[in-house]
């Protein structure tokens, strides 16, 4: 798939900052399509590892560590638009307030993190192979990078592109944008959907960090 920069216009090109400026302390799917979120953290994320919440918010939906088979980790940094929800985040350990779409850059040194998470906001960058780049900087060899998605958003802030697909296209583009990096492996998409009539669906496309240097 060439990714063209018409695909990544939006209905809203007014400034981020202003639409993420007031908190929104909900959640964008449902507790069946959670629950699947928190199994695939819980089977995917390396136990005591320091995990990346990128454009996260006031939940991470990642196991909380109240029962014998939780993993736990070292570090939960999130990096999100509205500092209010990221406060209010009880799995963070550390949050910076950051937009990816004016400044992709990650305020994180080389392989700083064991595993990085984006939750149902793919959708939003308009600069998706750069922050994907960034990624993969940040992260070890071998720590994997997942990215979960429904068909959830915001429709006046979603690229265009996004709107444009269905579930099977989502998964398509956003494996292009793993692949365009060229530093991750293993680039997959599977279907976490709890049930499929009854709530919202949920998939997941997951890399491994490579050993190249970027």
């Amino acid at each position: 798939m060439m990714l063209s920069p018409t695909y990544f216009r939006r209905y809203d090109e007014t400034d981020d900052g202003d639409f993420y400026q007031s908190p929104r302390l909900v959640v964008h799917i449902d507790e069946p399509a959670i629950a699947a979120t928190t199994a695939l953290f819980r089977e995917k994320l390396p136990q005591n590892g320091a995990i990346l919440d990128l454009m996260s918010s006031w939940r991470s939906h990642l196991p909380k560590g109240g029962t014998a088979t939780d993993v736990m980790y070292s570090r939960v940094a999130g990096l999100g638009m509205n500092e209010v929800e990221l406060q209010q985040n009880p799995q963070l350990t550390d949050y910076v307030v950051q937009n990816l779409n004016q400044n992709p850059t990650l305020p994180y040194a080389d392989a700083e993190f064991d595993g990085c998470i984006i939750t149902v906001s793919v959708q939003y960058l308009t600069n998706p192979v750069v922050v994907f780049r960034e990624v993969a900087r940040v992260l070890k060899p071998g720590a994997p990078f997942i990215t979960v998605f429904s068909n959830r958003m915001f429709p006046t802030k979603a690229v265009a592109v996004w709107q444009s697909l269905d579930d099977a296209g989502h998964a398509k583009l956003v494996e292009t944008y793993y692949r365009e990096t060229g530093l991750f492996t293993d680039i997959h998409t599977e279907d976490r959907s709890p049930n499929p009539r009854w709530s919202d669906p949920l998939f997941a496309t997951i890399g491994t960090r490579n050993g190249t240097l970027a």
